[in-house]
C-alpha cells in the first residue's frame, strides 16, 4: 500500500512521472486542482498529450468557453487553451500520455 496527502503533491498531481507521487508512470498524469476564483493560466498547447479537464466544483473559463461542474474537456495535442477560474473551482485533470516538459506556452 502507499498512501500520500493531496497538498504533499505538486500542484495536485498525483500519478504521473512526479516527484512526489502516488504512482509513478509515463503512461498518464492526473490531478486535483483547486482554484481560487480569479486564478489564471496562459494560453498554452501539448504537443505528445490530449488533456482532459472535468470540472468538479465552480464555474471556469478554457478554449473561450465557460463551463461548470459536470462539464468534461478534451484538448487534443496542437490545440490550445488558457485558463482562469471564474469562480472558486475544484478540478480533475488527467494527460495522455504522460509527457513531462510537453507544455508549450504561447505568446500573445
Amino acid at each position: 500500500m502507499n498512501s500520500a496527502r493531496l497538498e504533499d503533491m505538486v500542484k495536485g498531481w498525483f500519478v504521473g512521472a512526479f516527484n512526489p507521487t502516488v504512482l509513478s508512470t509515463d503512461a498518464c498524469e492526473v490531478a486535483i486542482k483547486h482554484y481560487v476564483k480569479g486564478d489564471a493560466e496562459g494560453r498554452h498547447m501539448h504537443k505528445v498529450a490530449t488533456e482532459v479537464t472535468a470540472v468538479v466544483e465552480g464555474e471556469v473559463r478554457m478554449c473561450g468557453r465557460d463551463w461548470r461542474a459536470g462539464d468534461i474537456i478534451s484538448i487534443a495535442p496542437g490545440e490550445s487553451t488558457d485558463f482562469l477560474a471564474l469562480t472558486d473551482a475544484v478540478t480533475v485533470v488527467v494527460k495522455h500520455p504522460g509527457a513531462l516538459n510537453d507544455k508549450y506556452v504561447i505568446e500573445e
